[in-house]
């Protein structure tokens, strides 16, 4: 299996908002790319600017960063529908032996994953090529953000970091400028190579830019030590949180049902918290996303994650219930407060 490894470079309406195109608010101007073996060895690169067909004109803050200009685009690009059937070609291709000589008897497409840094590119990747009504990617699609990789490496909070600083943290030589498409793939690959990631082959992530429709299309995995469900679309959370599967905690060891410990709670509008404990296995964490599945605002699909958890991330999950708790208590007495001044004046007013 080949490891692509792609950075993408794009441009924005000038006017911001009021000229921004609702199917495309990010247009894709630069594709760049290195291909990793299963050793992680570069067997080959690709590079192709393109020419814009939205925001002709270079963003002020997009312009400050990049290697080139609109004249550049012009001359050197090329539509983006043939640059990305150009791309999508080359991902699938054997890379190029040694010696340059392919073998007429071996030509078979090769398998691949995409990896990034980040994962903005592969989702803008989709965005652009659904405005050119192109072939859709594989669903469901796996690929490696290997921005996240390196943060649980190196983060002691696993916060993420720019790609320059990265590269700065590993000491690895700037031989390229940075901003360019190819370059920044290629730091990236250099990243993989040298980062001491580890084996990084179940560290997978599950792009959601296409989501289940239905309960047949729905995903289950054990991945990285942890059991990840895709599920969708529903018409609403509540209808969502109707769902056993959404709600249900299961261990990720065995599969059994787990014994509730602590209730689901909401830590914030698209994110549900919940505790289970399996008697084999310990406390089990299940972290539920709730995603908006299309331009209606209630409409959602479900990213749910469940790991095992220590003790003491358990007694952290179970201080921040009791502390939201507390605080909408607070809340809740402020409010009958004002509510009851409301009236007395009220009362007060119709006495006079």
């Amino acid at each position: 299996m080949n490891y692509i490894v792609f950075d993408l470079e794009w441009n924005q309406s000038p006017n911001g908002h009021a000229g921004e195109h609702p199917r495309m608010p990010f247009e894709i101007i630069e594709i760049g790319a290195v291909k990793l073996d299963d050793n992680f060895k570069i067997t080959d690169e690709f590079s192709q600017l393109i020419k814009p067909k939205l925001y002709t004109k270079i963003h002020k803050y997009i312009r400050d960063i990049l290697n080139y200009d609109e004249e550049t685009l012009r001359k050197e690009g090329i539509p983006f529908k043939e640059a990305c059937s150009n791309f999508l070609k080359w991902c699938s291709e054997k890379a190029p032996a040694e010696d340059d000589i392919r073998q007429d008897d071996d030509n078979e497409p090769e398998d691949y994953v995409f990896c990034s840094w980040g994962p903005s590119d592969l989702a803008y990747l989709q965005t652009n090529m659904d405005f050119y009504y192109m072939k859709k990617l594989p669903f469901p699609l796996k690929f490696y953000d290997i921005q996240q990789i390196f943060a649980n490496k190196y983060s002691k909070d696993n916060s993420v970091s720019k790609l320059e600083k990265a590269v700065d943290r590993l000491k690895l030589q700037h031989d390229r400028p940075f901003h360019a498409a190819i370059n920044d793939a290629y730091y990236t690959a250099r990243i993989m190579q040298e980062g001491k990631l580890g084996d990084i082959t179940d560290k997978y992530v599950y792009d959601t830019y296409r989501y289940p429709k239905n309960r047949t299309e729905s995903v289950h995995d054990f991945h990285n030590g942890t059991l990840e469900e895709i599920f969708g679309e529903y018409a609403s959370k509540k209808d969502a949180l109707r769902d056993k599967r959404v709600t249900d905690i299961r261990c990720v060891k065995c599969g059994r049902k787990t014994t509730s410990k602590i209730k689901a709670f909401q830590i914030n509008n698209t994110t549900d918290l919940a505790v289970g404990v399996c008697f084999r296995h310990g406390k089990m964490l299940s972290t539920i996303k709730f995603k908006p599945a299309s331009e209606s605002m209630d409409t959602v699909f479900v990213v749910k994650k469940i790991n095992p958890i220590t003790k003491s991330k358990y007694s952290d999950i179970k201080k921040r219930k009791d502390l939201l708790a507390e605080k909408k208590k607070e809340r809740d007495r402020r409010y009958v407060e004002r509510k009851n001044g409301e009236k007395k004046i009220g009362n007060n007013t119709k006495n006079k």
